[in-house]
């Protein structure tokens, strides 16, 4: 059985298009203490993306034996900044203008678990570039997107009219949206080819 540890409607969109058949059990995790403690002990947003990625898998491998998890995190990483999904409108509002006219990194982690084992991990980064946007376009990408933002970190959606807010974007589209999908099906083909069936 292949789990997907997410309660991403995105990452669950991303598999059921690529064809595989999975199940999604959400992982429960404190993920801001985690976030917490690895960059107090000098993480990057990468060491966090990856850190969180494999908390979850192991969490929901724990409770399902012999299962293949997959656990999947991103970060947002403003300098040493991390942002994260806003909580509100003017949290979002907030989020765009801190990274208004400003390159960013996104960080995507993904990890394979069974058992109490890590079978594969990888992590990839995607650069994007704000432009220089005023308030009232701010505005109109926030009302256009509606409740949409609030399951986004930076209070953004590039697959959604978010995407008039960016002057460059540089990655693999599926790292942007959270989930490293070629490396992960190159991972499941030479490690449990029968989920891709």
């Amino acid at each position: 059985m292949l789990i997907l540890a997410s309660q991403s409607n995105t990452r669950k969109a991303l598999l059921q298009q690529a064809g595989l058949s999975f199940v999604t059990v959400p992982a429960s995790i404190d993920e801001r203490t985690l976030e917490s403690d690895a960059v107090a002990a000098g993480g990057d947003g990468r060491d966090v993306a990856l850190l969180l990625a494999r908390h979850k898998a192991e969490a929901v491998a724990r409770n399902h034996p012999g299962a293949l998890v997959i656990g999947a995190d991103q970060t947002l990483s403003l300098g040493t900044t991390l942002l994260h999904k806003p909580v509100d409108r003017a949290d979002a509002a907030a989020q765009l203008e801190h990274l208004r006219g400003k390159t960013h990194r996104l960080h995507a982690a993904v990890t394979l678990v069974r058992h109490d084992s890590v079978l594969w991990s990888d992590i990839q980064t995607a650069e994007l570039t704000m432009r220089d946007f005023t308030p009232s376009e701010r505005d109109d990408v926030l009302d256009r997107e509606g409740d949409a933002i609030f399951g986004s970190v930076g209070g953004y959606r590039l697959e959604g009219p978010s995407i008039h807010l960016f002057e460059k974007v540089v990655g693999d589209y599926f790292t942007i949206l959270g989930l490293p999908l070629l490396p992960l099906l190159a991972a499941l083909r030479a490690i449990a080819p029968e989920t891709l069936r």
